[in-house]
């Protein structure tokens, strides 16, 4: 929490730290680890799709997510954080990745080039909600985005790569499912069906949904409320009111997806929470995550494109949870380990620091993981200090060493020590692979 200042005499002190602020996290060295691996798998399998990395700004001017995620929406009419900046201009912490890859792609003429257009990202975004395991207002994704077919196969496959990086990082306990919700062409005689089938039981809903029934039916079918499951458990499914070229591209991503051997589940209540969603849309669900179990999700846009100013091209991305999928990794796998030092210089005198100091400048810029000592601890707590960093070696420069222009070099595995030239000791940790 904030602790406000108190005004003593001319000047103010604050009293107590301050600390972050509910709903952000710091990402500390040893946690960043298991972040880095987390990243690092992305990228492996991004790279093997052929998808190239895009870094958006972190706010975007309002109306891009009013227009592309769509004003009656829980994100954009609850959840985003929208500030004006000092030129009066309305600016908004980007609450998702989509719709802002999308303006890049049209503000940079990529449309215009090869298709498809295949990006990926990974960074922090913001929405307004209530902090609870998994769910933060400052939160991360990592996810992409297929711009410029509409082959089922390009829908397989985004579904398939996050089930391919969370195999990759450990996470074998999750589950696929799949649904569609059509397309403006036959959704809309869904969409009435079901307002027809729930009108006499509208005054039964909880106020969000009352208030879906007008502005956005198709959520009425995503509420968590138990009551509200109950009053719409026995709706018309969308599956059942496709047109038959939203049934065909179904049926075809279903059997792309049998054919990888990947499993996955027909859930007929899946809708998704951003309006731009046509025909697939899919969740990667883990039990280990309790009631908020989804790890990540997308589907095809085919209209946002053409909503955002472009010309009409179809599209299908995912996006993933990065702190859901590092706390189901976290279940099954250790954080991994801190690199070991390749060596840390000890030193005592004037003339010992003088050399320890150059050495691991030179030692650190030919790759050499390096230590030395800050602090004037004594030789003995240094040796200590090389034993909890796991050095390899230790080198010691002293006042005689200083004069002889030698180093003691230490094998911190044997205890064995021996005199030897810098030069020598920088040649065997670069011939040992340091």
């Amino acid at each position: 929490m904030w602790v406000p200042p108190v005004p003593i005499g001319n000047g103010v002190v604050f009293l107590g730290i301050i600390t972050a602020p509910r709903g952000t996290a710091d990402i500390l060295p040893a946690d960043a680890r298991r972040w880095h691996e987390l990243e690092e798998a992305a990228r492996a399998v991004f790279d093997a799709y052929g998808y190239g990395e895009i870094r958006t700004p972190i706010f975007e001017h309002t109306e891009l997510f009013q227009r592309g995620i769509g004003e009656a929406t829980d994100v954009v009419d609850k959840e985003m954080y929208t500030f004006m900046d000092r030129g009066d201009r309305s600016l908004t912490l980007r609450p998702e990745g989509t719709a802002g890859v999308v303006r890049a792609v049209l503000e940079h003429n990529m449309d215009k080039g090869a298709l498809p257009v295949k990006l990926y990202y990974m960074g922090p975004m913001f929405r307004y909600e209530r902090p609870q395991a998994g769910r933060a207002r400052q939160f991360h994704q990592v996810g992409a985005e297929c711009l410029g077919t509409m082959d089922p196969a390009a829908d397989a496959e985004m579904i398939r790569m996050p089930a391919t990086l969370l195999k990759r990082v450990g996470v074998t306990n999750f589950e696929v499912l799949i649904n569609s919700i059509g397309c403006p062409r036959c959704r809309p005689a869904y969409v009435e069906r079901l307002r027809a089938h729930l009108a006499d039981r509208r005054e039964q809903l909880c106020a969000s949904c009352r208030e879906r029934y007008d502005r956005n039916p198709l959520r009425l079918l995503d509420c968590k409320r138990e009551s509200c499951r109950r009053l719409t458990e026995d709706v018309p499914q969308l599956v059942d009111s496709l047109c038959d070229g939203c049934a065909s591209h179904f049926q075809q991503v279903r059997a792309y997806l049998d054919d990888f051997g990947l499993p996955y589940r027909l859930a007929p209540r899946l809708v998704r929470g951003l309006d731009y969603y046509t025909k697939t849309v899919f969740e990667l669900v883990s039990s280990d995550l309790g009631a908020q179990d989804a790890l990540g999700g997308g589907g095809r846009y085919d209209g946002l494109v053409e909503t955002l100013g472009g010309p009409p091209m179809p599209g299908v991305g995912f996006a993933a949870g990065m702190e859901r999928i590092l706390l189901v990794m976290a279940k099954y796998r250790p954080a991994p380990a801190p690199k070991p030092v390749d060596a840390m210089i000890a030193h005592h005198g004037a003339a010992g620091r003088r050399i320890a100091v150059r050495l691991a400048g030179e030692w650190r810029d030919a790759g050499l993981r390096v230590e030395i000592d800050y602090m004037d601890r004594s030789l003995r707590a240094q040796m200590k200090q090389a034993d909890r960093l796991g050095a390899r070696l230790v080198v010691i420069i002293g006042e005689d060493e200083a004069s002889r222009g030698v180093v003691r070099v230490r094998d911190m595995a044997t205890g064995e020590e021996r005199e030897m030239r810098a030069e020598e000791v920088f040649q065997s940790l670069m011939q040992k692979g340091g």
